[in-house]
């Protein structure tokens, strides 16, 4: 990993319904958080797989394998918008509507392992991408979803989404909370 620590991002670069997530993570190094979700990410997702969770936790709430799809859909996103704007692309970017990705994503078709194994897959893309950023790639901005958001504010989004999603299947599917 990189040695570079980026800090944490300020309230103005990003909307504020982002610091649901910001606000998750506690840590500085946002590599070294993102390193170590993967490995604790997998782990919960195996004790889902163990315990053969098909159904969601109530009416309207997605599945386990809707809810990893979704992590994965949402970390590409994520990523391609912190790709376009640390090479400085000032072109905006669309928003994206996650509950119209669950169905045409066709995750309750596929096999929790599979899905896993991608979450994994991207996310070390994701690392891959970031741990080569200097220090003004991380600071610039961009235009996605009619709000400015930084590179480092995308970086941590990723990694509080993770967290937010993996504690409600804790919590809610696996009663480990």
């Amino acid at each position: 990993m990189s040695n570079l620590i980026v800090g944490r991002p300020q309230a103005t670069e990003h909307a504020p319904y982002y610091s649901l997530y910001i606000d998750r993570i506690t840590d500085d190094d946002i590599l070294d958080v993102l390193e170590k979700q993967i490995a604790s990410t997998l782990f919960t997702i195996s004790v889902a797989e163990e315990k053969n969770i098909t159904q969601p936790y109530a009416e309207g709430k997605w599945s386990v394998k809707e809810l990893i799809g979704h992590l994965n859909d949402t970390e590409r996103v994520m990523s391609y918008r912190a790709l376009r704007f640390a090479r400085n692309d000032k072109t905006p970017l669309s928003g994206f509507e996650q509950d119209d990705f669950i169905p045409t994503g066709r995750f309750n078709e596929r096999s929790l392992s599979d899905l896993k194994e991608e979450f994994e897959n991207i996310r070390r893309s994701t690392l891959a991408l970031f741990k080569h950023l200097d220090k003004e790639a991380w600071l610039r901005s961009g235009l996605a979803n009619n709000n400015e958001i930084s590179v480092r504010a995308l970086a941590y989004v990723m990694a509080g989404h993770v967290s937010h999603h993996i504690s409600i299947l804790e919590s809610r599917y696996l009663n480990l909370k």
